[in-house]
């Protein structure tokens, strides 16, 4: 039987590749995308009338809208910069929000029409009844990522984003303590904003009105107040100190996280029903410490000291993986293309230099941080950028043919150290990597050598560059750099 599913698992991957088209380039790419590619069409079907997607002939279209918001996204991020009274209805507030968490994003239209606002989305969504909706988001080369809210915590760290959303939200909120609400309480910045829609905020029929009540007395006792309600939304905000925390009643639930509690752990971590009060720090400060977008990019994030890392050791690490980016588009110089490269992968993200060195590109980084590495996440998302925790032992939660390019610096050889296998891992990211999409690996020559026997199986010797780097401030050991371009192939289907 499992010789049975295997084949037929293999069957279906090699049967969408026949008809597999090289994905339509960003930012057409943001309103269509081939039916092809993502041959879902029963949910383009349920959902046309809420207007998120239409079939088109060999494309399926994108008019920006949603279950809540109809007439568009655009429309509807205005409104909700309208509720919170910022400057020219303008969501970013001057660049001071610019991370956002979408909870259950659909086909993330919400996060498409944030990226035109600088602000950048991490769109998060099961793989569900409605088929595969990250694969979509994917697809139209908006940042997203297969997550659930369910008994362990969600890959980041905390204090990760300025504002958290959920449309037509049907997450039970309520269940065992308020759990997850107070997940996002770990997730959210001070004085973060949670935009929320849902029948329980506007019906009025006895259910609902039962089931408002007592998330609005959760969320009081959690020290959150609502700042803005209209229509079909809701928004809350995070308190900015620890001060309503200590004003509380003794034995008022949920408790505050007891000392030593870890609240940037997150990888496989369970959930906890208690309340992440700020360090003494924040709470005197009363706020992030951040910079505006887009400078908090280049400055030094307040949280370096709490990972050891001097401002030299920030500032060395964004220079040098500048001059290392500007070197790899020279080495790929004659065969990349204008637009080719829209989603990203940093295998290895570090401080969140590779992705800063590529600012000026139009392309979004899902930058990863191995768990042996996983507390310099939250530096990456201090400095406006978003990312996740992976043990790159294990497959990655994302569809196949996501990403354009693949950034692997000295991943190769940390996993072999770990006693797991470099084939397996060469796999997995050629199962990521889109038909003439790159690789870049930059590790020790006898990985690079393993790396090039494997390169005519796995079809990545359409092209490709190998050079010895100068040696730099980041330089671990001799290193090689190995840059291949996958082909586009197709095999002929048998049974």
């Amino acid at each position: 039987m499992l010789l049975l599913l295997l084949f037929l698992s293999s069957f279906d991957a090699r049967r969408s590749l026949l008809d597999f088209q090289i994905p339509i380039r960003w930012p057409a790419s943001r309103d269509q995308v081939w039916k092809a590619n993502i041959p879902h069409t029963h949910l383009a079907q349920e959902k046309s009338d809420q207007n998120w997607m239409i079939v088109d002939g060999d494309k399926i279209k994108f008019p920006g809208g949603g279950t809540h918001f109809h007439y568009g996204a655009d429309i509807y991020i205005a409104a909700i910069a309208g509720m919170l009274k910022l400057p020219g209805e303008k969501l970013s507030n001057g660049g001071n929000i610019r991370n956002v968490l979408d909870v259950g994003c659909g086909v993330a239209s919400f996060g498409a029409y944030l990226l035109s606002h600088d602000i950048i989305a991490m769109s998060l969504a099961p793989n569900d009844v409605h088929e595969n909706q990250i694969q979509f988001a994917l697809e139209r080369g908006i940042p997203s990522t297969l997550g659930v809210l369910g008994t362990k915590r969600l890959p980041y760290p905390s204090r990760s984003f300025e504002l958290a959303h959920c449309s037509r939200c049907r997450i039970d909120w309520l269940q065992r303590d308020g759990i997850l609400l107070l997940e996002l309480d770990r997730l959210l910045r001070p004085g973060g904003y949670f935009v929320y829609s849902s029948p329980e905020a506007y019906a009025h029929d006895a259910e609902n009105r039962r089931i408002w009540n007592a998330m609005y007395d959760l969320l009081r006792r959690m020290c959150w107040r609502v700042v803005s309600r209209r229509d079909q939304t809701v928004i809350w905000a995070k308190p900015l100190s620890n001060s309503c925390y200590m004003k509380r009643s003794r034995g008022t639930q949920p408790p505050l996280c007891i000392s030593g509690d870890e609240p940037d752990e997150s990888w496989n971590v369970p959930m906890k029903a208690c309340i992440t009060p700020y360090s003494a720090k924040v709470h005197k400060e009363k706020g992030t410490g951040l910079e505006p977008w887009p400078q908090r990019l280049m400055a030094p994030p307040p949280r370096l000291e709490e990972i050891g890392v001097t401002l030299d050791e920030f500032h060395k690490d964004t220079n040098v993986w500048h001059e290392r980016v500007v070197n790899y588009w020279k080495q790929m110089k004659s065969v990349i293309l204008k637009n080719s490269v829209r989603n990203v992968m940093d295998m290895n993200s570090n401080l969140g230099g590779f992705a800063a060195a590529l600012k000026d590109k139009d392309i979004w980084v899902m930058n990863v941080a191995p768990v042996n590495m996983s507390s310099r996440l939250k530096i990456i998302y201090d400095r406006g950028l978003i990312g996740t925790v992976h043990d790159w032992c294990e497959s990655f939660s994302t569809y196949p043919r996501t990403y354009d390019l693949l950034h692997a610096w000295m991943i190769l050889s940390e996993t072999e150290d770990r006693g797991c296998s470099i084939e397996d891992l060469l796999i997995e990211m050629d199962r990521m990597l889109r038909p003439e999409g790159f690789i870049i690996i930059r590790d020790k020559p006898h990985i690079i050598n393993s790396v090039r026997k494997f390169m005519p199986a796995l079809k990545w010797d359409g092209w490709s560059s190998e050079v010895e780097p100068r040696t730099d401030a980041l330089s671990l050991s001799e290193e090689r750099i190995l840059i291949a371009r996958k082909k586009f192939w197709r095999e002929k289907l048998t049974i």
